[in-house]
């Protein structure tokens, strides 16, 4: 357990994004847009999360794609890949927000969700981790990349850096 919080807080002590990272991002959020948070799996749970505790804490409008039903329909009728893209495309607009999760930044769904999300003039955050040339990680306006290859400390410092978004802005 020892080794488990010394590598958490080394890859929050050098976590790339930074300050100025979270100056972007709060500036992005000073005019109250609405946020759209997307992940898979775990980055799936903290988006939820996130989405809930924007909404709640920081009176944001926020959408989270995590519904069974939309999912399966989506991802059975037009790929797994276009689950997060299709949705966007329906409800972005231009200077919303859009958080992105992926822990290895190479999840398809994802990035392809990010383009879509681009290509509408909204605002796109990243978090990623795992390898350092992961494909999300230079994708948005502000990215935040977690240097670490363990699942647990990426997830847990994306969620760090949530969270100390929406206390600045709560």
């Amino acid at each position: 357990m020892r080794q488990s919080f010394t590598d958490l807080f080394d890859a929050l002590s050098v976590l790339q994004g930074g300050t100025d990272a979270f100056g972007r991002v709060l500036d992005l959020l000073k005019s109250k847009p609405r946020l759209f948070f997307i992940g898979n799996g775990g980055s799936s749970a903290i988006a939820s999360h996130m989405a809930a505790d924007f909404s709640k804490n920081g009176g944001f409008a926020t959408f989270c794609f995590n519904d069974g039903a939309a999912l399966t329909c989506i991802s059975n009728d037009l790929g797994y890949e276009n689950v997060f893209s299709l949705p966007i495309i329906r409800h972005g607009q231009p200077n919303d927000v859009l958080f992105a999760i992926s822990s290895s930044g190479e999840s398809q769904s994802i990035i392809k969700a990010v383009s879509t999300a681009a290509a509408k003039w909204m605002n796109v955050v990243t978090l990623s981790g795992f390898k350092p040339s992961n494909k999300l990680r230079k994708m948005g306006l502000v990215n935040f990349y977690v240097p670490s290859m363990s699942y647990g400390v990426v997830e847990i410092a994306h969620l760090a850096v949530l969270h100390s978004i929406l206390d600045e802005v709560a």
